[in-house]
């Protein structure tokens, strides 16, 4: 009986936790299903940042996106990270780093690179491909656009105007 009641203990504590912290999802994904995770018509604040593990300064502005992400995670808001390393490096190189950095964020692999002249213009005509850049929506629509490194304290201006 103590066996059955621990067990059932157990399953309460795990359901209350995955409650408050939902699954991160790590996938790898092409333009148009990475695209249908920031670009929904309602009142949250998509911050979009793509990336890749090879890349020195968005390996340095990771921290500000982490702690910008826990900050917020009670608002609405979503953090969206967009990875650009190779399709054979997710298990190798991108989960593990995600994991060993305890980044908790939606992280998807863009594995369109032969499309890349496509959907970048796409993100913001702006943009000429270099790493790191971060896009922010709200209702479908594009309200900012950042194409270089972010301190915190930008992050956290742009995210609080937007809320």
């Amino acid at each position: 009986m103590k066996k059955y009641i621990l067990a059932l203990t157990s399953l309460f504590v795990l359901s209350c936790k995955h409650e408050n912290n939902p699954i991160q999802k790590i996938e790898i994904g092409n333009y148009e299903s990475v695209f249908k995770s920031f670009e929904k018509k309602n009142d949250t604040l998509y911050v979009v940042n793509f990336w890749a593990t090879w890349c020195a300064p968005c390996i340095e502005e990771m921290p500000h996106f982490t702690k910008a992400n826990s900050t917020f995670k009670n608002d609405k808001f979503k953090m969206i990270l967009i990875s650009l390393d190779r399709a054979k490096d997710f298990e190798s190189k991108m989960k593990p780093f995600l994991k060993e950095n305890n980044i908790i964020a939606d992280t998807y692999l863009l594995d369109d690179n032969t499309r890349m002249n496509t959907w970048i213009p796409l993100i913001n005509k702006q943009w000429d491909g270099k790493i790191p850049v971060t896009a922010f929506y709200k209702n479908g629509e594009q309200i900012g656009f950042v194409p270089n490194t972010l301190n915190y304290e930008t992050l956290e201006k742009i995210i609080n105007q937007n809320l």
